[in-house]
């Protein structure tokens, strides 16, 4: 099992951080490895939405579908593989941190299978990597505006 969390307080309102982080179609613009995203559905952040994603993860090229399984705007956003390299789980929560900032926290789960479950160690740590350095491009994005 790989679950990775990782969380960052963002100097901008809670409704402005959700808002930007939740629309799938913002990945490519702070998510490092993230390098094209499409919708397959009516591109509304919706319960039942469904997102095919291309990324680079590992020297790998990585073509997945997730699908939004839970949606509270401005709290809570999670997302599950729908089909994908192996079942991954990402889920944001944004929280209220002070008067006029966010704590964002996001979280990765998955079960590899297969090869990918002897290098789950070091899946971790490079998706642990990776999230940090993508949380900060949000924050430094979201605060320059």
């Amino acid at each position: 099992m790989v679950d990775v969390s990782t969380a960052i307080v963002i100097d901008r309102p809670s409704d402005i951080v959700a808002a930007y982080a939740a629309d799938p179609s913002h990945a490519p613009e702070w998510y490092s490895n993230i390098d094209s995203v499409a919708w397959k559905t009516e591109a509304v952040v919706r319960v039942g939405a469904q997102v095919g994603f291309v990324a680079r993860f590992l020297g790998r090229t990585l073509e997945y579908t997730y699908e939004l399984v839970d949606y509270v705007p401005g709290e809570r956003l999670v997302m599950r593989t729908a089909e994908g390299p192996f079942p991954m789980e990402t889920s944001y929560r944004w929280t209220p941190h002070g008067t006029a900032a966010t704590r964002m926290e996001l979280r990765n789960r998955g079960e590899p299978a297969g090869f990918s479950r002897v290098v789950a160690p070091f899946m971790a740590r490079a998706m642990r990597r990776a999230n940090r350095k993508d949380l900060d491009r949000l924050k430094t994005i979201l605060e320059s505006r």
